[in-house]
């Protein structure tokens, strides 16, 4: 009898300290922020619209790209109080560019890339002082200077003589460069028409 009770004991002990241990396997969730005092809003001329037109098929070069407009929008940041913040765009037609660093402008039959364009900044001045565009994959460190504006990248303004580091601004503005090519369509359906399709979301990023 006494065996089996020192059995049975130890089995109860092994069980209890197995459960102990299920129960300690834990995992932390740290929710963090910050809240700015300063709100800054973000518009562009024209209503952030280019409008091409109706280009003829017949117009456009069948072996490599035709580049049908350099438009330039002035984009306009303003914010309450002096905000450090950056500028994040999303390209809405991702898939559709041949290439990362340009946007697509859709698709024709769900497959054929109808062409792309790619965004500059040019001219930034903030609160009446000239400045330079810089670049960060992040948003957060290794800011490099930088004029192109590619999907998904952060941009944002130095002053002219640290291109290092991210200045605050109150009132930015600057050219948004717009250049719009078609693909070369000896590998495009252009027998029907076809909606030039492009959509990027710009979005003030606050640092």
């Amino acid at each position: 009898m006494n065996k089996l009770f020192v059995g049975a004991l130890t089995s109860a002990t092994l069980l209890l300290a197995s459960t102990t241990t299920f129960a300690a396997s834990t995992v932390d969730l740290t929710v963090t922020g910050l809240i700015v005092p300063s709100a800054c809003t973000p518009s562009l001329s024209s209503g952030g619209v280019i409008d091409h037109g109706k280009i003829s098929a017949k117009d456009l070069n069948t072996d490599n790209p035709t580049v049908i407009g350099n438009h330039t929008l002035t984009m306009t940041v303003l914010c309450e109080g002096q905000t450090l913040i950056a500028l994040q765009s999303e390209d809405n037609r991702k898939g559709s560019s041949i290439s990362n660093s340009d946007y697509g402008l859709g698709l024709i039959n769900g497959t054929e890339k109808l062409g792309h364009y790619h965004l500059r900044i040019a001219n930034p001045i903030a609160d009446g002082v000239p400045v330079q565009s810089i670049a960060s994959q992040n948003g957060q460190d290794n800011w490099y200077l930088e004029r192109f504006w590619d999907p998904t990248l952060y941009m944002s303004v130095a002053d002219m003589s640290d291109p290092a580091q991210p200045v605050p601004v109150q009132e930015l503005l600057l050219d948004l460069q717009v250049d719009t090519s078609i693909n070369r369509t000896d590998g495009l359906d252009l027998s029907n028409e076809v909606q030039i399709d492009g959509s990027a979301t710009l979005t003030v990023i606050y640092l």
